[in-house]
């Protein structure tokens, strides 16, 4: 391998929305995420929905389905 070309190699934290902290290695520092292993549904095994700015509501409205 060549030298001085490769990016540092350091510890970082991975902070979730969910409050949930990762100590890992990355060469980027302090990364966050909005979702996780903790709170994503197919590891919980739970249904959440993860609404971006109200399209699930603008959804149902159009097609009657808010109900």
């Amino acid at each position: 391998m060549k030298e001085k070309i490769h990016p540092q190699y350091k510890d970082t934290t991975i902070t979730c929305a969910c409050g949930n902290v990762i100590h890992t290695k990355s060469t980027k520092e302090n990364i966050h995420v909005e979702i996780c292993s903790k709170c994503h549904p197919f590891f919980t095994g739970k249904q959440k929905l993860v609404d971006t700015n109200g399209r699930v509501d603008m959804f149902k409205k159009r097609y009657g389905l808010d109900k």
